[in-house]
């Protein structure tokens, strides 16, 4: 008898295909729309892997109705909506898709810092909205980026690949992480720094931290007010290292200039949302690694996880 394999949202069938010739394999077939928790926890009765996104929470009740669970795959590098000491008292082996999408996520983070400080939504807005009449000086005009110091909140890949693109705008760069890099200290010429020092002294602060314990809220009233009134933030990582609450005073106030922001605390947001009430907000719906390349190599490489550890193989990117 074929393993049963469930995967939580509509995924290319020249993706599943590779699953679909040795495993027995439903799935959720709303694209747009995530699972809700009552169907899921129905479909996780026997299966043998997960394939999940961001949007499920893999909690300790679906742990227990997936008695013969062996993997979740999680198609992120984030792991923040599965319960890890649940997974190891389950004995379940969980995955992520870190590296693939390292590049993308630096692209669309920089493209994000560039498209706040230049203003560049606002300029399409006012061609659309006719109201470019004449050349002014000072139309639109935003904040230069090149020579200008960016602090990198959470040096791991992502980051790195970050601060190698601000070196082509000869940037000054400043990083803080849990633990110094020093090789790319010298690759890069970035400068490691206390969390205070990178706030007072960065033009840009670019977080892309993970969401733990440690990290959650720490982007909030006290932070905001160490950066300097021209600073623009900017956030790629999770919306929950950000107290959404002190970001929209400090933005609305002018204690910071702008921000840029891909995620936020609870997903999906609503046109209502108090922080795109405010012209200097630039908000988009968590799209880092989106670009067709990455998103199916992400789904190859949970696909291939999910399928080593149905043979008894050890998975290519287990999380630790």
């Amino acid at each position: 008898m074929k393993k049963k394999i469930y995967v939580t949202r509509q995924l290319p069938e020249s993706v599943l295909s590779k699953l679909r010739d040795q495993f027995e394999v439903d799935m959720w077939t709303k694209e747009d729309q995530p699972i809700p928790k009552d169907i899921l926890l129905e479909k996780v009765k026997g299966v043998h892997g997960l394939l999940t996104m961001l949007t499920e929470q893999i909690d300790s009740e679906v742990f227990g109705k997936a008695k013969n669970l062996e993997v979740v795959a999680n198609l992120a590098v984030g792991y923040d909506n599965i319960d890890l000491e649940a997974a190891k008292k389950y004995d379940v082996t969980v995955t992520n898709t870190p590296e693939v999408l390292n590049e993308t996520t630096a692209d669309l983070t920089f493209a994000l810092l560039l498209a706040t400080a230049r203003r560049i939504p606002e300029g399409v807005d006012y061609i659309k909205e006719n109201k470019w009449e004449t050349w002014s000086p000072l139309l639109l005009a935003g904040s230069d980026v090149h020579h200008k110091t960016i602090g990198i909140v959470g040096m791991g890949n992502i980051g790195e690949a970050v601060a190698k693109r601000a070196t082509g705008f000869e940037m000054n760069i400043l990083y803080y992480n849990r633990s110094r890099k020093e090789k790319a200290e010298d690759r890069l010429g970035a400068k490691y720094v206390s969390f205070d020092y990178l706030l007072n002294e960065s033009d840009f602060v670019v977080c892309m931290t993970p969401l733990t314990d440690e990290t959650k809220g720490m982007f909030d009233a006290e932070a905001f007010s160490k950066m300097k009134n021209s600073a623009i933030f900017i956030n790629t990582s999770r919306g929950g290292v950000v107290n959404e609450d002190d970001l929209y005073e400090s933005l609305k106030t002018k204690d910071i200039h702008a921000a840029g922001l891909d995620v936020f605390r609870d997903e999906p947001i609503h046109r209502n949302h108090p922080l795109l009430e405010l012209d200097n907000v630039m908000a988009l719906p968590h799209i880092g690694s989106s670009s067709v390349e990455t998103r199916i190599k992400m789904m190859e490489l949970a696909v291939d996880n999910i399928e080593r550890v149905l043979k008894g193989e050890k998975p290519k990117t287990p999380v630790k």
